[in-house]
């Protein structure tokens, strides 16, 4: 028999991402609902090791909606790695009643969690909250919305000088292990080409694509790239190389960075922060863990944690060919 939950842990963990703080709010107002008590946890699994906790209500969640990254704070946490660090955050959540967590995050904060249910059968749901959208179980995570509008932004922005001064500029964009932030805003800016991890577009392809630019009577081009993208060792190599090998193209470097993480977040995200909140804690009250809500064709659903973590998101063979197209 599953056992019956009357007070529910909330924490953000890993990197912020914007519909955090509605997740969280959606988080409280669901168990309010339910007439259940609902506990923040400050600073993620540091914060529970260190007892961090604060009674959160309705009205403890006004006006956090609109707003980027975490009330609840996020830090990386060493000492959770630990089973020490584990032993003393199970023994804060008992001591405070805590009968469930909700982790918002990503897949290192799953890894966490799931940890966690194996050595004290703790009820665990999670939350996608990143913007490189590379968590498998959902085809959006929250803040990756926000994170291409801010890109697509940015680029617009860097077009008209890249206009005005006839220049190209290499636009690099998040996205480690995962190019959906770079092909999707790539598109949607009209980049000239995108480069990300998951292609090995090579650097003779490289400059075969950008003297067709220039041949074609294209004065200025972008190119985004994804930061894990392997075609140089960094961006500025890559500028170095195209200098190079093609002089008369005047190359310039923009690094968009932590900008893309903060902002308010787009309506997109804040209403699947809702959805995905109400779904986590009525979940939770089911008997249900050891899994993360997300949406599948439009469909809020539930992957096994275990399967989220290694699982691996696919990046949209026919958004490639639409990118190959819209560079003519």
């Amino acid at each position: 028999m599953p056992k019956t939950i009357k007070k529910v842990g909330v924490l953000t963990s890993g990197g912020d991402s914007p519909g955090m703080n509605a997740a969280i709010r959606s988080v409280v107002r669901t168990c309010a609902y339910h007439n259940i008590e609902c506990i923040g946890i400050y600073r993620g699994y540091q914060g529970m090791i260190e007892g961090d906790f604060k009674e959160m209500g309705p009205r403890s969640v006004n006006n956090i909606v609109n707003k980027g990254g975490t009330i609840l704070k996020s830090a990386r946490s060493a000492d959770f790695k630990t089973p020490e660090g584990r032993k003393k955050a199970h023994e804060n959540l008992i001591k405070s009643g805590i009968d469930a967590l909700v982790v918002i995050g990503g897949d290192g904060s799953f890894t966490g969690g799931l940890l966690f249910n194996s050595e004290y059968n703790f009820p665990i749901m999670g939350i996608p909250g990143t913007i490189d959208n590379d968590i498998f179980g959902t085809s959006y995570t929250l803040g990756y919305d926000t994170a291409l509008n801010t890109v697509v932004d940015c680029i617009d922005k860097i077009r008209d000088t890249a206009s005005s001064h006839n220049r190209l500029f290499f636009v690099e964009v998040m996205g480690r292990d995962a190019g959906h932030i770079a092909l999707n805003a790539g598109i949607g800016a009209g980049a000239e080409e995108i480069l990300i991890p998951e292609e090995d577009l090579g650097l003779e392809r490289l400059l075969e694509s950008l003297q067709k630019s220039k041949a074609s009577g294209k004065s200025s081009s972008i190119v985004v790239i994804a930061e894990g993208d392997k075609i140089g060792k960094n961006v500025f190599e890559l500028k170095d190389y195209v200098e190079t090998n093609l002089p008369e193209y005047d190359v310039r470097v923009s690094v968009l960075g932590h900008m893309q993480r903060g902002g308010s977040p787009s309506c997109f995200d804040r209403v699947l922060a809702s959805r995905l909140g109400v779904k986590a804690v009525e979940s939770l009250l089911e008997g249900k863990s050891n899994y993360m809500v997300g949406l599948l064709a439009d469909k809020v659903t539930l992957t096994p944690l275990e399967q989220a973590i290694k699982g691996k998101s696919v990046i949209d063979r026919d958004l490639l060919r639409v990118s190959e197209i819209m560079s003519t």
